[in-house]
């Protein structure tokens, strides 16, 4: 299965090391039944942390992991023609056998659908059916280079090398005119001996050569949607735009150019979103973003990929529909009708986008498809959280072995038992969380643990404080959660399935600060449009204002229509 995993920094877990209670037996007859429990409990964890003698455990003999198979082996295994899932798109070339024609169709929808391996053994079928087929090279040595999503490795580099020079060795037998531009351009893109340091000189050099191809073929949507790809690669992969830089409005414009002939283009609407998702102007995409879904439909990353606008612009609905398809055909992958495509990230999307929407349902078992897929079950028990499932929250006892993740589950678990009743329990698991975020150096995706863990702890260091009773703590602890969170990188779907506003606001409301309320969350929906834990919040901080907007109640009528769950506030 070929899917972006996402990374896991495995790392040692040193337990921290809370100061021990002593309790006395004629307090014990005093205390509260549940009190008495959470302080049993505690103990119980107490002793688990600090023990009290060494323990001898048997070694068991280290299981020997499997080598990775090499890049070559593994994209050049033979391929089918699917006969299920592929769209209609084509592209005639000058080889005049069939199949040929057919893989090289395939290759290139599996490139506009990031299937990178996918589309290497397909144009390596098209050449097979035809050797002398220069553009069916052409179309590999594509295929073997960097992407939006990754830069071509060392280890790709001299395959692809070796593909061009193929191309260029035949283009002069019975390539098309166009063809033979193409494999002129795709050959200064390539050098015998790579450099990754230097690749970016040959990326320029490509850009450049594409420049001229399609000034020479102005009305040809493929060789457009190529020079797009290529001046996309010259830019930051991540963080925001600005839509009024040279480099980002050239890019919009050759994209806005194809789409302008071919509203259903495959290759230029998914490159457009993500070209828009990060700016100020998501909905530009919208347009396209509507039948980009199903232009391949057994592409799971291309039915996923409207998501990336619906979320931006609060169409909770229409991304967690996206989602499912995608999964979908994550799935039927595995019987020859679909292309699993980034799994992982069609579920941490799917169950972001139902968590906004308020489908608790869908949004847990996703996340449970995650913890299977992934092993790791930080997700489950975020999501879990969200809900309010926190009798469940305990009950998913595997901790991640990850530094980042495992915080992230502890966060959960110390939560979990703080609406439990277990305030000390929340207080050791806050102590592993804090740590964690001061020390660690590792980071989940472009994260680093002091903000995106630092988020969590100040959120579950506010609800404690909220729960003591001292209000104006929790205050500044959420305040800060919304500061951390406010500086994590842009990232889609975003690393936490709910937002620190959904906790600084309800505590503004508990301190009877309407106005202070209504501004965070007007903040909030600003980031997350539509998205009915901010408009409840809303709607009540105006109420507390002696105040009534029958646009917000509308909005939230609208926005919580599908939710299976009911909310009195905007956090459990």
């Amino acid at each position: 299965m070929y899917g972006l995993k996402i990374w896991l920094w495995a790392s040692r877990y040193e337990n921290p090391n809370p100061e021990a209670r002593s309790l006395k037996p004629e307090a014990t007859k005093m205390m509260h039944p549940a009190r008495l429990l959470s302080t049993c409990l505690l103990a119980m964890l107490m002793f688990t942390v600090l023990g009290t003698r060494p323990r001898v455990v048997a070694q068991s003999p280290p299981v020997q992991t499997p080598a990775a198979r090499p890049v070559f082996e593994r994209y050049t295994e033979p391929i089918q023609l699917y006969k299920t899932g592929l769209g209609t798109f084509t592209r005639a070339i000058s080889s005049t056998n069939k199949e040929a024609q057919a893989f090289f169709n395939q290759g290139f929808q599996m490139m506009y659908a990031f299937a990178k391996p996918e589309a290497v053994r397909s144009f390596r079928e098209a050449w097979t059916r035809d050797p002398q087929c220069a553009i069916c090279y052409w179309g590999e040595a594509w295929a073997w280079g960097s992407y939006l999503n990754a830069p071509m490795s060392a280890e790709e580099a001299p395959h692809a090398f070796a593909a061009i020079q193929k191309a260029i060795a035949l283009k002069d037998g019975r390539a098309l005119p166009k063809e033979r531009a193409l494999i002129d351009a795709m050959a200064v893109r390539y050098v015998e001996h790579f450099d990754p340091a230097k690749r970016i000189e040959q990326d320029k050099a490509y850009a450049d050569a594409m420049r001229r191809v399609t000034e020479t073929y102005p009305d040809d949507l493929e060789i457009a949607t190529l020079y797009a790809d290529a001046l996309f690669l010259l830019e930051p992969r991540r963080g925001t735009r600005d839509v009024n830089s040279p480099a980002v409005r050239q890019l919009h414009r050759v994209l806005e150019q194809v789409l302008a002939k071919d509203l259903h283009h495959p290759g230029a609407c998914h490159l457009y979103v993500h070209a828009t998702e990060s700016t100020v102007v998501p909905e530009r995409a919208a347009a396209c973003a509507e039948f980009l879904g199903r232009s391949i439909p057994g592409a799971s990353h291309i039915n996923h990929m409207p998501s990336h606008t619906w979320n931006e612009v609060g169409r909770w609905g229409d991304s967690v529909r996206a989602n499912i398809e995608a999964w979908h055909s994550d799935l039927k992958a595995a019987i020859g009708e679909g292309f699993a495509i980034y799994p992982e990230h069609n579920l941490h999307m799917l169950l972001f986008a139902a968590s906004y929407d308020g489908q608790g349902a869908l949004a847990m078992q996703a996340a449970k498809d995650y913890a299977k897929l992934s092993g790791d079950t930080f997700y489950q028990v975020l999501t879990l959280t969200r809900f309010g499932r926190f009798d469940e929250v305990l009950a998913v006892t595997a901790r991640p072995k990850n530094e980042i993740t495992a915080a992230l589950w502890d966060f959960a678990q110390g939560y979990a038992h703080l609406r439990q009743g277990a305030a000390d329990f929340a207080g050791v698991y806050l102590s592993r969380v804090k740590k964690t975020a001061d020390t660690s150096t590792a980071a989940f995706r472009t994260h680093p643990a002091k903000t995106l863990v630092g988020t969590v702890a100040a959120i579950l260091q506010g609800e404690i404080e909220r729960g003591s009773g001292d209000l104006t703590a929790a205050i500044a602890s959420f305040e800060r959660a919304v500061t951390l969170e406010d500086a994590l990188v842009y990232d889609e779907p975003e690393p936490l399935p709910f937002a620190a506003r959904h906790w600084l606001g309800a505590v503004l409301l508990d301190a009877k600060r309407y106005a202070d309320a209504a501004r965070v969350y007007r903040e909030e929906l600003q980031d997350h449009p539509h998205n009915g834990w901010s408009l409840l919040g809303l709607q009540q901080a105006l109420a507390g204002l002696g105040e009534k907007s029958p646009e917000v109640d509308a909005d939230l009528a609208a926005s919580w229509a599908r939710a299976d769950t009911w909310i009195r506030a905007s956090r459990f």
